[in-house]
């Protein structure tokens, strides 16, 4: 998969959590753009889909570091470089806010926020050798607008908007960027009436609007913004 002398370097997008839903469109849309992709997931989708469009796969789940760590390199042997990752998780637990028990605020913790942490930790010397790099976590409206819909997603993805704006603080003299990308309610769900009346937009969004939004801001369209949150819902949220 090496680029042919003289010519320029193809971009690098690794996508994780992408074996379907938002994940899987975005790892299609980079492709589409002219990334070269590698997309993990733990189904074995994600590897199917790696190979369907001419990259990576690798079965892994983001709960593990170890299979971080395995996808970071099998992306650096293939490809030698990462540009962006787009960090996608799996749901976390549901429930009455009382009712949740500590192992699933606990698994909560796991899905949403530590991914993050190691992925990180990971790509800062790669990112920072190569002159810099963006990563971009996908999260949810309910991150800066509570939702009893939500309520763990939404208080560890509030943890993980400041743990970006650090992240992007600490790194940008590196050229590494991190931000948040806040999708509402999206076309990957059931549809419900109820949800689809808080929306002033009048729909769901679509996991192709998600995708495209995320190579924005994973390319040079984006590249003045870091430790940012963008909502990406419709109008759903209210706050200013």
């Amino acid at each position: 998969m090496s680029t042919p002398a003289g010519a320029p370097a193809r971009r690098v997008a690794l996508i994780t959590a992408a074996g379907s839903g938002m994940g899987a469109a975005c790892a299609r849309e980079f492709a589409a753009q002219g990334w070269q992709v590698a997309v993990m997931s733990s189904s074995g989708r994600g590897e199917a889909l790696g190979r369907e469009l001419g990259g990576v796969g690798i079965t892994g789940s983001v709960l593990q570091a170890d299979d971080l760590q395995r996808a970071v390199q099998a992306t650096l042997d293939a490809f030698g470089r990462i540009d962006a990752a787009v960090c996608s998780s799996p749901h976390p637990p549901k429930g009455k806010l009382l009712e949740i028990a500590d192992a699933d605020w606990h698994k909560g913790l796991d899905v949403i926020l530590m991914p993050v942490i190691r992925m990180a930790r990971l790509l800062v010397p790669v990112m920072s050798a190569q002159g810099g790099g963006s990563i971009l976590n996908i999260s949810t409206y309910a991150a800066l607008e509570p939702d009893p819909l939500f309520p763990v997603s939404g208080t560890l993805r509030a943890a993980l908007a400041h743990f970006a704006k650090l992240f992007a603080d600490q790194h940008a003299a590196s050229g590494i960027r991190m931000n948040n990308l806040l999708p509402g309610f999206i076309d990957s769900l059931p549809e419900t009436a109820e949800r689809r009346a808080r929306i002033p937009l009048g729909r769901y969004g679509r996991v192709d609007e998600i995708a495209r939004t995320a190579v924005f801001l994973s390319g040079e369209g984006g590249g003045y913004i870091t430790g940012q949150n963008l909502r990406v819902d419709g109008g759903l949220t209210r706050h200013l």
